[in-house]
């Protein structure tokens, strides 16, 4: 059966989650890049795009601790390499030094080849950690409109394509600061990156294809807002969005139909995980979920980056150590 026809199996609308949706000016404003920034559909989509003067980008109106944040995205087309569209969170215009994040990058290709999406995770200012991940899609996303959201909460984070989980990230204790946990803006931007977005920075941006465009709608931002000036003061979030973030609709997303469909996803389609990463890490992060089928297929994608014997700990400790996440989380 192909995936996106067993995805749609499965998949829960956002919007049964009574989930609104928001104009860009009730919960947007623009960022940088001028004219780069066009407001479509009376405020229902906005469009921003790069060219040889400047990229472009917008952010929230508000600061949110916690919550579930989406977009519908469609991406530029034709040669896009060394172009890098993202969404979002970040505070690292209050926090400069220890600043958090969340992030969906795009990364853009050379002509005949698909766009690859990467997630990552910072807390504290852990830039030097690197928790990043990276997939393809079992669609163009140049072609229609797709949605992609975060989920966040005190200790759990989900980033989702089209309702199906590609990625969960669990607080641990050993963790500590690195778990995202201060309030963060949602940023949309578009930018050059040609030193390292497209084969590490051999293929780059060519203007010639510009304007590079970029749109966005269907804006979900369903969290507790902070005030900016008095952040010590508890955020403000009405109980049902309390309810749905911890044991609701949102927080029920994840359960054994989303995990079999982010194991299966992540099998196929991911082709970076830090978390098998053996040339950085000589053991396993304290909040990555081993799995064999996973391991297997990133050998096989690059048989240097993620060769097992470079882990400190043999075969029967991951055995181990696979077997007890099982019987708390199934992942295969």
């Amino acid at each position: 059966m192909l995936f996106s026809a067993y995805c749609a199996m499965f998949v829960t609308p956002l919007q049964s989650a009574s989930l609104p949706t928001l104009s860009f000016d009730e919960a947007y404003s623009h960022l940088f890049g001028d004219s780069n920034l066009s407001i479509l559909n009376d405020g229902k989509s906005v469009t921003i795009s790069l060219d040889r003067r400047t990229g472009s980008g917008f952010v929230s109106q508000d600061l949110y601790l916690y919550g579930f944040f989406s977009s519908s995205i469609k991406l530029p087309s034709d040669y896009t390499a060394g172009v890098v569209v993202a969404f979002y969170m970040s505070n690292g215009d209050v926090f400069e030094k220890n600043h958090d994040e969340l992030d969906f990058e795009f990364l853009g290709n050379i002509r005949g080849k698909e766009w690859r999406v990467q997630t990552n995770v910072y807390g504290n200012g852990s830039t030097s950690v690197g928790r990043e991940e990276r997939f393809k899609l079992w669609f163009d996303p140049t072609e229609d409109f797709h949605e992609y959201s975060i989920l966040w909460t005190n200790n759990l984070i989900v980033f989702y394509v089209d309702d199906v989980p590609i990625r969960e990230v669990r607080k641990t204790k050993i963790m500590g600061g690195d778990f995202p946990s201060k309030p963060m803006s949602l940023y949309a931007t578009i930018w050059d990156a040609s030193n390292w977005a497209t084969n590490g920075g051999k293929y780059r941006v060519n203007y010639k294809y510009a304007p590079y465009v970029a749109e966005f709608s269907d804006f979900v931002l369903r969290g507790c807002p902070v005030n900016p000036i008095e952040q010590a003061t508890p955020p403000k979030c009405d109980q049902a969005l309390l309810q749905s973030l911890t044991t609701g609709a949102l927080a029920n997303k994840l359960n054994s139909n989303g995990r079999s469909k982010m194991a299966k996803y992540r099998e196929k389609y991911m082709t970076y995980s830090y978390c098998y990463d053996r040339q950085r890490y000589n053991s396993l992060p304290s909040e990555c979920a081993f799995s064999t089928r996973e391991a297997v297929q990133l050998k096989r994608f690059n048989p240097v980056t993620f060769n097992a014997k470079h882990y400190r700990h043999g075969k029967q400790y991951f055995r181990k150590r696979e077997n007890r996440i099982k019987s708390v989380h199934p992942i295969d």
